[in-house]
C-alpha cells in the first residue's frame, strides 16, 4: 500500500514551481493542434493535457510524477488499427474463446469463491456465474492479466491520436485521478495496450465509478485482490442496471446490461453462454 506522508514545504513548492512553468508554457501554445496522428506534435499536446489535468483538480504532484517522461507510442496506435477478432461470427468466437478447461477451471473458482460469490451476489444481485464467465474471459482468471504496457503512455498516446481522441482523453484523467486516489502508483498502473487494469481488465473511467474495496484493505485494487475484483465486477453490471434474479441471455433486460461491458455482441452472447455453462449443476 502506497504510504502516505507530510511532503516538506520545499518540495511543496518546486511542485508549484514547476506545475507554474508547464502551464505558462502551455499558455504560449494557442495555436497547437487539439490531436495528431503522428508523434510530432505530442509533446505540444501533453504541455496541454497537463493544463487541463491541473484544472480539474487532479494534484500538481501527480501531474509530474505521472506525466513528466510520458514519449508517444507508434506501437499502441498499431495495435489500435489491428483489432480483428469482433469480426468473427458468434460461432467461431466462442470456438476460439472458450474451452473446456476454461470451463473446468471456471468451475473450480465458483466452488472456491462460494462464500465470497454469494457475498458479491447478496450485495449486487449479480450471480457469481456470470462474473466468473467475465473473469475467465478478460484474462483466463488473471492468467493473462498483462503487464506490458504503461497506461499512462498508452493512453497519452490513444488521447492524442484523432481516431477517438475525447474518449481516450476522458481515460487518461481518470488514470491520474487513480493516482490521485492513491490506489495505484504510475509504476502500478501497467496493464493491457488499450489501458485495461487487472483481472477484469477495467478502463479508468468505470474503475473510477464502480470499483469497491471489498476486502477492507482501504484500497481499490483490481490487480491482486480477488474480493475487490469480483466485487467491482458486480458494481459495475449492478451500475448499469442488473436486475436482481433475472434472465441474462439475450434478448432479457440483463443481457442489455452485459452489453455495456463490452459493446461487441459476439462478445456478450459469449458471457452468457459461458455462464450458463457454468451455471449448470
Amino acid at each position: 500500500m502506497p504510504l502516505t506522508f507530510v511532503a516538506p514545504i520545499r518540495i511543496r513548492l518546486n511542485a508549484i514551481c514547476l506545475i507554474a512553468l508547464v502551464l505558462a508554457g502551455t499558455a504560449g501554445e494557442a495555436a497547437a493542434a487539439q490531436c495528431g496522428s503522428g508523434p510530432a506534435g505530442f509533446q505540444s499536446w501533453l504541455q496541454r493535457f497537463r493544463l487541463q489535468a491541473a484544472a480539474q483538480g487532479i494534484g500538481s504532484g501527480t501531474v509530474l510524477s505521472a506525466l513528466s517522461d510520458v514519449t508517444y507510442d507508434p506501437t499502441i496506435i498499431r495495435l489500435d488499427r489491428s483489432q480483428h477478432s469482433f469480426k468473427l461470427s458468434f460461432q467461431q468466437f466462442y470456438a476460439r474463446r472458450v474451452d473446456k478447461a476454461l470451463i473446468n477451471k471456471g468451475r473450480v473458482l465458483m466452488q472456491r469463491h462460494r462464500a465470497l460469490l454469494d457475498r458479491v451476489e447478496k450485495r449486487f444481485g449479480v450471480p457469481g456465474e456470470v462474473i466468473i464467465a467475465i473473469w475467465g474471459l478478460e484474462t483466463h482468471y488473471g492468467a493473462d492479466a498483462t503487464a506490458r504496457y504503461s497506461i499512462i503512455r498508452s493512453l497519452a498516446t490513444l488521447a492524442y491520436d484523432c481516431r477517438r481522441s475525447e474518449f481516450f482523453t476522458g481515460q487518461l484523467l481518470d488514470a491520474l485521478r487513480i493516482v490521485d486516489e492513491g490506489d495505484l502508483t504510475p509504476a502500478q498502473l501497467r496493464g493491457g495496450w488499450a489501458g485495461e487494469i487487472g483481472q477484469t481488465q477495467f478502463l479508468p473511467t468505470p474503475y473510477i465509478r464502480f470499483a469497491v474495496d471489498f476486502d477492507g484493505d482501504g484500497k481499490k485494487d483490481l490487480i491482486h485482490s480477488v474480493p475487490d475484483i469480483l466485487a467491482s465486477t458486480a458494481s459495475f453490471l449492478a451500475g448499469h442496471g442488473w436486475q436482481r434474479g433475472g434472465d441474462y441471455q439475450p434478448g432479457s433486460h440483463n443481457y442489455g446490461v452485459i452489453a455495456e461491458w463490452n459493446k461487441a455482441d459476439v462478445y456478450d452472447r459469449t458471457i452468457a453462454k459461458m455462464a450458463d455453462e457454468l451455471g449448470r449443476r
